[in-house]
């Protein structure tokens, strides 16, 4: 019985893990970049259930995003 316990636990932290990374990588802003002028065009902004992703803008980007071309 112990040893159900135990992989019921390991289960359910493995679980818990992939659902707050999968948060994370959800809550990640999007920078939309001119493909003509390479400058910043406007950030989008996401929040997760326990990860926000920020208030930025074009002159406070974030360290990590995802880089989106725009025309």
């Amino acid at each position: 019985m112990k040893k159900v316990m135990l992989n019921v636990v390991g289960i359910a932290v493995c679980v818990g893990g992939l659902f707050l990374a999968l948060d994370y990588a959800l809550a990640m802003p999007d920078v939309i970049v001119s493909y003509a002028t390479n400058e910043c065009v406007s950030v989008i902004n996401y929040d997760g259930m326990f990860f926000s992703g920020g208030d930025y803008d074009c002159g406070n980007l974030p360290s990590k995003y995802n880089h989106v071309w725009s025309e």
